[in-house]
């Protein structure tokens, strides 16, 4: 796929790096961060706040959770286009901004519930796509640099979603549901602000373009978007289990967990969602240098084949709670084993998701980048509506069995990509010798 425009020029080529990368790395990083605060610290209040402050039935409130959360992933598909064609990053990762900002505010709202709900996904669509599309432009086609730089701004995503709960779910829980939801929209803003003050460390190149997008001219091309899709499918059934985090295991957290610590101190239950972004923080930095050991060895895995372990790994941190809850009986369960969960399931988590975001972001056409990065997050889309669906069985199956179907979906997604993975480390090998 080729479209006619003009090359990127960086904002100040022969500026020091800040941390052995890009200045404007450091920038897209911090903006992300908040926007995760943002978005994470809405996304802890969201299942309690329907059912114990609006009185939603759990099924229901279930189906709205997991639309809300697959309609965030949907709308970048048409903001990334708009982002390519018309409006240029920079103004929509702005417009898109100040949209979401407005959003988490009108949550403080009973009355707006919906609304809000309907103005956030709106605006993460200009946002998400605009904002990671502006990684590739910071380096050069042959920078060593580049495929850490995802990593690295995986972690930016995490310290957002790592603080979060702590910060608006604690106010949320202790002062009212609505300041907590306040307090995201502020974050939303700090971000923002972060954004138009390091503009000057990012791309010149808004990114728009008007020129008509051409059909693929090779083979490696053709193989290149089969690939993504491929992936994209896959991606969303991996997804109805990954996304249960926020869903039934919050519910867990509140029902099925012993959150005693001696005989006064309880942890809040919306404490845990830190464990997953927490967990990244620690991991992160050792796995980057095992890979990077591998690749010196000339025994570094592909993409899709690291993608179907981390699918197993998740897998198995499911069956472990099936486990957990069938010895248990229906007693309350340690929390010290819910912690234990999301240490499995985030070392999956990091095989999977940021190899699965490098991956596009590195076969995308140039040119195309928002919208590319924009179809990686389809997968999310379909797979939070399948993950909705699966946890209004939270009510109708019991947790053993429950966890051991969830677990189930991301099994099937690890043999899927494991059966993927020798072509797609063809045509990645093939994709690095053309043009783009």
């Amino acid at each position: 796929m080729t479209i006619a425009t003009g090359a990127t020029e960086l904002a100040e080529p022969s500026s020091k790096d800040w941390f052995g990368h890009p200045r404007g790395l450091t920038i897209l990083f911090l903006t992300e961060m908040w926007d995760q605060f943002s978005f994470f610290g809405m996304r802890a209040l969201l299942v309690y706040y329907m059912t114990k402050q609006l009185m939603i039935r759990q099924d229901h409130s279930s189906y709205i959770y997991g639309l809300y959360s697959s309609f965030v992933y949907f709308t970048p598909l048409i903001g990334g286009v708009i982002s390519d064609r018309w409006l240029g990053r920079r103004r929509a990762v702005i417009l898109g901004g100040a949209i979401m900002a407005m959003g988490h505010f009108m949550m403080a709202f009973e009355a707006l519930f919906y609304f809000a709900l309907a103005t956030i996904a709106i605006g993460n669509g200009l946002f998400l796509p605009s904002l990671a599309s502006q990684i590739n432009q910071l380096y050069g086609a042959d920078d060593p640099r580049r495929d850490s730089a995802y990593n690295i701004y995986y972690v930016g995503i995490n310290l957002g979603a790592f603080l979060a709960p702590f910060a608006c779910g604690t106010i949320g829980e202790l002062y009212g549901w609505h300041w907590g939801f306040t307090l995201a929209g502020i974050g939303m803003l700090i971000g923002l602000f972060t954004y138009l003050a390091g503009s000057r460390y990012l791309p010149r190149s808004n990114g728009a373009t008007t020129a008509r997008i051409a059909t693929p001219d090779s083979a490696a091309q053709v193989s290149v978007y089969v690939l993504l899709l491929a992936v994209i499918g896959i991606v969303v059934i991996f997804r109805a289990a990954y996304e249960q985090s926020g869903n039934t295991i919050a519910l867990w957290a509140d029902t099925g967990v012993d959150r005693h610590v001696g005989n006064s101190l309880s942890i809040p239950m919306t404490w845990f969602q830190s464990l997953n972004p927490l967990i990244i923080f620690l991991f992160t930095p050792f796995i980057v240098a095992y890979w990077t050991r591998r690749a010196r060895a000339g025994r570094q895995s592909g993409s899709v084949t690291k993608m179907a372990l981390g699918a197993f790994i998740v897998g198995g941190s499911y069956l472990l709670l099936a486990g957990v809850a069938q010895i248990g009986g229906g007693a309350p369960a340690n929390w010290l084993w819910l912690v234990l969960f999301f240490l499995v399931y985030t070392v999956g988590e990091l095989f999977i998701l940021p190899v699965g975001l490098g991956l596009f972001g590195r076969l995308a056409p140039a040119r195309f980048a928002a919208t590319a990065i924009a179809a990686w997050f389809m997968a999310a889309f379909f797979g939070n509506l399948a993950a909705g669906a699966v946890g209004a069985l939270w009510t109708a199956l019991p947790n053993p069995e429950f966890f051991a179907v969830v677990g189930g979906f991301s099994g099937l997604a690890g043999v899927l990509l494991l059966a993927l993975s020798s072509w797609a480390g063809r045509v990645e090998r093939s994709a690095r010798q053309e043009p783009r």
